[in-house]
């Protein structure tokens, strides 16, 4: 079949194509493609970078964020806290503990002029070093680059999109790769980069090692998803307020979620936040410095965030979410007794929640430290390369005029058992089955269309 052909919709496309499911197969491949491409180099490239968001933030923002090691004391954190307070006047609102001996502290403080800002201050000195944005170093405008939040929820929602369509286009490019009879283009990349083939082989052969990594990561990104991932959220948590049964207890709770207050896991975005019963006796609230002491005996892990409570019915919450998982806590702390409320870590979570922070741990390069970060590297060196790859192949072959889409398969039957697999995924993940839809609605027009200018 020559590459004029391809794309054809004539008899003379049908006559020299291959079988009619293996053009129904590649009919949906492209489509997949066509959809998700564009997505999948985004996230490749922002992915890649946030796999190594703590060495990169502590390279460009090191002014900030690295101090010298001193074999001072530190000072208290109340002290760091009335510093930052000092240069940037307002409300403090959380604490973080150095991570390293080497690390600066970050104060959170809510500005009348600025909003929420974080100032780093110098551990050992208390000198205030410097403010961003709160969340405004480099990898946390990557982060939000990869998950599109910088675009609203509804262009959020085309991750769930993607993710869905991705699975397709691994699904397909496998039934495609599948050997029949080939010398070449199974484990081999035959011809140079002038000719077409080579891209081809290129794009089959890396697609099918990377095809799996490319099935997890869409997988372990959906519950980031807007309408799949919120779901699935509220319908794990229940009404339990995302807490285990065996670590609530019969304290007052409020109206307000950890995840408006803190960053927090996936499996405790709905957990609610517990009252200070203190209050109501009259009690004298305990300090910063207090409160901090507490979390030290409790053992958190280096680097928990603090959130300071800013009326009388608040809590302290520490939260941490280190590499090791087992090391993941978040401890609430009536800001009167400073008596722990609710202090749970992962192995509290139940099944469901272990299994979607390892995948997520995973997902993000820290479960299994370097070797993890450099897999993840190289997959996403690999989907940016099956993009481009993709690209050069259809332009080689594209004829002058049409956009190229694979020819439709003599016998339309063989759309029944394709679209039906494909209704079961749209059912799974609603998005995906709305996007199913007016693909194939598109794909009609698309045809129509073809046939009039064809008479």
């Amino acid at each position: 079949m020559s590459d004029f052909t391809i794309g054809r919709e004539g008899a003379s496309a049908a006559v020299r194509s291959p079988s009619d499911l293996y053009r129904a197969v590649w009919r949906w491949h492209f489509y997949a493609g066509l959809l998700v491409l564009p997505f999948m180099l985004s996230l490749a490239v922002t992915g890649a970078l946030y796999l190594f968001k703590d060495e990169i933030d502590n390279v460009v923002h090191a002014d900030l964020k690295r101090v010298a090691i001193s074999e001072q004391a530190t000072r208290p954190p109340s002290a760091m806290v009335d510093a930052a307070l000092a240069a940037h006047p307002g409300t403090a609102i959380k604490f973080t503990d150095p991570v390293d001996p080497g690390a600066s502290a970050e104060i959170t403080i809510n500005t009348a002029a600025e909003g929420n800002i974080a100032v780093y201050v110098d551990p050992y000195s208390g000198k205030v070093l410097g403010a961003l944005p709160d969340r405004g170093t480099i990898m946390w405008t990557v982060r939000y680059l990869h998950s599109l939040k910088y675009f609203g929820s509804f262009t959020r929602s085309l991750i769930e999109i993607a993710a869905g369509w991705a699975i397709l286009l691994v699904g397909t490019g496998i039934y495609l790769w599948w050997p029949r009879k080939q010398t070449g283009g199974v484990l081999s990349i035959r011809g140079t980069p002038r000719k077409r083939v080579f891209w081809r082989d290129t794009h089959a052969v890396l697609g099918l090692f990377v095809g799996g990594v490319i099935v997890f990561l869409a997988v372990t990104g959906m519950p980031w998803s807007g309408v799949w991932g919120a779901k699935v959220n509220e319908w794990a948590n229940g009404n339990n307020f995302g807490y285990p049964a065996g670590v609530r207890v019969a304290v007052p709770m409020s109206d307000e979620h950890i995840d408006h207050i803190a960053k927090t896991t996936w499996s405790l975005e709905q957990a609610q936040v517990p009252q200070s019963p203190g209050h109501q006796h009259g009690a004298v609230p305990i300090s910063l410095d207090e409160a901090v002491a507490t979390f030290d005996r409790l053992g958190l892990h280096r680097g928990y965030a603090v959130n300071i409570p800013v009326d009388a019915m608040g809590v302290y919450t520490g939260s941490v979410y280190p590499d090791d998982l087992a090391e993941q806590r978040v401890v609430h702390l009536d800001q009167f007794t400073g008596k722990p409320l609710i202090d749970m870590s992962y192995a509290d979570y139940g099944p469901l929640g272990k299994a979607l922070e390892w995948s997520v741990n995973v997902h993000m390069g820290q479960e299994f430290g370097l070797a993890n970060q450099l897999v993840l590297l190289t997959a996403c060196i690999g989907i940016a390369v099956l993009a481009i790859s993709a690209g050069v192949m259809w332009w080689k072959r594209r004829p002058a005029g049409s956009l190229a889409v694979p020819p439709m398969p003599a016998d339309k039957r063989v759309f029944r058992g394709l679209i039906a697999i494909l209704a079961i995924g749209g059912i799974i993940f609603p998005l995906v089955g709305l996007s199913l839809v007016v693909m194939l609605a598109l794909d009609w027009i698309y045809v129509r269309t073809r046939r009039r200018r064809s008479i």
